[in-house]
């Protein structure tokens, strides 16, 4: 059981988390940050445009929608424009209990408050201090609280490279939530709507196919195999955003003189960056529950099943052919 203190940052970021949001914004997410973060997202919304345009595989009126879609995301950078009023929920030091039913009570007329009104598209379903991003396909938006834009995945005090790598995959995963194969059944407005010739989701699901077999092949635990049907979107995501993060990233800096940083080139950098946001250690028993439950492949081909399918890294790391981390070009994974 973790600390008493920890539980109680727990209850209070769970119930009343624009409160606390609001105290966490002030002094971790100050404006330059947010101007930065926001700089990086657009520049990654950028290279998603263009790599759209390029795409040889979709037709002009998919790539039309493909792009309104794009045009149409709302960003959403560290905490809502519009704050939680919770003045009207009592709350007392000597009540622990008595706080935790009225919180939720509070919620659940806010819910109920809900019906017959307009959809409220600036409403987030993450708290600022949360260390998470997310993408709501009926809404169209990308959500980054600022917990998730803190040292050691975003430092401002850092070059861009290791920032892209990390927090500009982040961004390009989400983004590409939006054009997966769940996100892409929706339109720009939010609506269950297809926006595809039927020849074209043909050749999006064939791209996708190479995917879902490549990460098929990894072993989670003793003889247990990812479930890459159920990780399809977020393995595609994790590739589609590494490569966008890439791309914005050489474009970002294409006029700077990048130097080696540590002993490390700024392309090893990069890949490393993106690397350190994984760094895990589970148990074997929760690895077999994760292989069965979670749409997310494990931490370690998270990394390594992107990489294989960038040969950025590794020329970066001058890898050669036959080696682990070398695919032959002929069966490189493309999908955005």
């Amino acid at each position: 059981m973790q600390p008493r203190w920890k539980r109680c940052v727990q209850y209070t970021d769970a119930h009343l988390g624009e409160a606390l949001g609001q105290v966490y914004v002030r002094k971790t997410f100050p404006p330059a940050v947010e101007a930065s973060t926001l700089d990086l997202v657009r520049r990654i919304e950028d290279a998603m445009g263009g790599r759209i345009r390029a795409l040889d595989w979709m037709g002009p009126e998919t790539k039309q929608q493909a792009l309104t879609k794009l045009a149409g995301i709302r960003n959403k950078i560290g905490h809502p424009e519009k704050w939680r009023d919770y003045s009207s929920v009592r709350l007392a030091r000597d009540d622990f209990e008595g706080n935790i039913a009225r919180a939720m009570e509070f919620e659940r007329r806010r819910q109920i408050n809900k019906v017959g009104k307009p959809v409220d598209r600036g409403e987030w379903e993450m708290s600022p201090p949360t260390v998470n991003a997310y993408y709501d396909p009926q809404m169209n938006d990308i959500n980054f609280p600022a917990g998730v834009l803190q040292p050691p995945l975003f430092d401002a005090k850092m070059d861009d490279a290791p920032n892209y790598g990390d927090t500009g995959g982040t961004i390009g995963h989400e983004l590409t939530h939006g054009f997966d194969d769940e996100g892409s059944q929706f339109d720009a407005k939010g609506n269950l709507k297809n926006w595809w010739t039927r020849e074209d989701r043909q050749k999006f699901e064939a791209r996708t196919q190479c995917v879902q077999d490549q990460y098929a092949k990894y072993i989670v635990v003793d003889d247990i195999h990812i479930n890459s049907k159920l990780t399809l979107g977020e393995d595609v995501a994790d590739l589609g955003g590494e490569i966008l993060a890439y791309a914005a990233w050489k474009d970002a800096t294409k006029d700077k003189e990048l130097r080696p940083i540590d002993g490390l080139t700024p392309d090893q950098r990069f890949f490393i960056g993106f690397a350190q946001w994984a760094c895990t250690n589970e148990r074997p028993e929760d690895l077999r529950v994760r292989a069965i439950t979670d749409p997310h492949s494990p931490a370690k081909y998270r990394i390594n099943g992107v990489v294989v399918n960038m040969p950025e890294f590794s020329k970066a790391f001058s890898c050669k052919a036959g080696q682990p981390m070398v695919k032959p070009a002929d069966q490189i994974c493309k999908v955005w």
